[in-house]
Parts: C-alpha cells; structure tokens; sequence
C-alpha cells in the first residue's frame, strides 16, 4: 500500500473511532471488485445494450419479453457473485455498531449476503434477486418465473391480480421508491459520518444525500477509484480501490 493509501487509511480510521453513527451509502464500484460490471461506465453493460425505460416496459409485452430475457441472461452472474473484503467490512461496521444503515445504489443483494439485516440495507434503486408485481406489489421469486418464460416465452404476469411483474429495480422513468427515499433521509439526517463507497456521484436524487448529510454537520468521507464533483466538500477524499481501504480502516478500529 503506498504511503498515501496508509495515510488516508490512517484518516478514515481515526473519523471512524470519533464518529458514534455513520451511515455508509454504496455505488457500482464496491460490486464491481465482486466481478459484476458497471452499467454507465464505458464498457459497461449499457454501452452495449441500451436500457429500457420503464413506460416502454408497461406499454409493450414485446419489451417486457426482451427485458426478462436481458435478465436471465446475466442469472449465472448474479447467481454466483459473492461478497468481497469491502462489503465485509460494511458487514462488520454494522455489526459493531458503527454503522446504524448501508443506503446503496446497487441492486445485487450483496451487502445482505454479507451479513448486513435486511432491515439496515436501504435499496433506493431496488433489487433484481426477485420481482415484484406493479400492480398489487405481490412478490415473487426468480426461478418459477424463468422456468415459465423459458418453456413459453411469455413475460409474467402476477398470479394475485393480473398485473405487470417486473424485477424490484428501479429502471429509467420509474418513480423512486418513496419509502426507501424517506427512510435513506431519515438515516442520513441522523448520522455524524457518511462514508461513500464506490460511488460516482452523479446520479440524483441518490447523490444528494451526501452534501445533504454535510450541511447538517456530519463528517462526509469519499472512497472512489476516480475523483467526484463531490470531493471538495468532503472532508477526506480517497482514490484508491474500495475494499482493501475500507476493510484496512476497519481492521485498524
């Protein structure tokens, strides 16, 4: 580790002991060492296949055909993907007490995985490890829905109601989900020191919730590969892989 990778570590750490209620939001870049590719990023999934809007997924069941073949086509990724030494640490400042909630922007399920209560992982885009209907809000697990659409090619509908089903994500044009929003506010509001992990930053209204939790007076840390449009308001900025920092710090408590 270079002597300023151990000198941010260094810093991270000693705002970690001083801080009684963090909150640490994630971002691609913390799944993205667990071998799951960025979808903005160049080269990422959607520069290769552009995402489907979410009125053209309720207006059309041709699209709602080619969205949950573009989902089972990544099922072995997503099915074989495990936490890495940064969603460890995550886990294990949750665990501790350092941490009171994990607000991420992924939608991979690992910070669960990890060990964190699903109750503490706020998911502000959703999740593609199950489906939920649109309609009624029915749940529904992934494999029966893919052995049907396999044998008959046709996209679910909700076995309750009728209604359209759809991953638990949140895709482009669809409302944010007004309780994990309120709840990932509520959270902030209430911490000392919020830890970016792997975020870019520039995704709103997700990447207000930093500068939010600045303006009411908590620490506010960055750990990213690249620089943000963020970093100089935080009070530490690391560029550096988010793992081993994290766990590195963590370690050190």
């Amino acid at each position: 580790m270079k002597v300023l990778a151990e000198a941010s570590v260094k810093a991270l750490t000693e705002l970690l002991r001083a801080s009684e209620c963090a909150v640490v939001f994630t971002g691609a870049g913390i799944s993205t060492e667990s071998g799951i590719p960025d979808f903005r990023s160049p080269g990422g999934i959607w520069t290769k296949m552009a995402p489907i809007d979410f009125r053209d997924f309720v207006s059309s069941a041709e699209i709602r055909r080619e969205a949950w073949r573009r989902r089972f086509a990544l099922e072995e990724m997503f099915a074989t993907v495990e936490p890495n030494e940064g969603h460890r640490a995550v886990a294990a400042l949750v665990k501790r007490g350092k941490a009171s909630h994990v607000i991420t922007q992924n939608i991979d399920n690992l910070h669960q995985d990890s060990g964190v209560p699903d109750d503490l992982v706020i998911e502000i885009h959703g999740n593609t490890r199950y489906a939920k209907c649109l309609d009624c809000g029915e749940r529904f697990e992934l494999p029966p829905i893919r052995a049907h659409f396999e044998k008959h090619g046709e996209p679910p509908n909700c076995s309750a109601c009728g209604g359209i089903v759809k991953t638990a994500t949140i895709s482009f044009g669809q409302p944010m989900p007004e309780l994990e929003m309120v709840r990932a506010q509520e959270a902030t509001l209430a911490c000392d020191l919020f830890i970016v992990l792997g975020s870019s930053l520039v995704v709103y209204p997700a990447a207000g919730f930093p500068l939010l939790a600045k303006r009411n007076g908590a620490r506010l840390v960055i750990v990213n590969r690249e620089p943000t449009d963020q970093d100089e308001f935080a009070d530490l900025a690391i560029h550096e892989q988010i793992g081993p920092t994290i766990q590195a710090a963590v370690k050190a408590l």
